[in-house]
């Protein structure tokens, strides 16, 4: 398993934009699938972002298709998640995930999980 510590979530307006950060440590984050998973009040867990380790393929949830990007740098074993156009209905906690397959990500079953990190969208 790799420890990851999320940062950069806030309060920003409908329209906003802000940028997550996910810091993996340890010397195996560049064998890991990475991804982004949220939480809304009263809401199960979902499915944001993911993308493998090499980094050449990505996955979106449709509700946040070309408004939401995640990369990844291996040599600062960090992932992020640019968020533009926010809604109100993108107000949740952002965790950031890590998995040897991807898919464990896509179906909110990944073995590492940071702490989280709110995004809160207004009105």
């Amino acid at each position: 398993q790799v420890q990851l510590v999320e940062s950069g979530g806030g309060l920003v307006p409908a329209g906003g934009s802000l940028r997550l950060s996910c810091v993996a440590s340890g010397r195996t984050f560049s064998s890991y699938a990475m991804g982004w998973l949220r939480q809304a009040p009263g809401k199960e867990r979902e499915f944001v972002a993911g993308i493998i380790k090499g980094g050449g393929h990505t996955r979106y949830a449709d509700s946040v298709k070309g408004r939401f990007t995640i990369s990844r740098d291996n040599a600062e074993n960090t992932v992020y998640l640019q968020m533009n156009e926010l809604k109100p209905e993108d107000t949740a906690v952002y965790y950031c995930a890590g998995d040897q397959s991807l898919p464990k990500i896509l179906v909110v079953s990944p073995c590492s999980w940071g702490q989280g990190t709110q995004v809160t969208v207004s009105s």
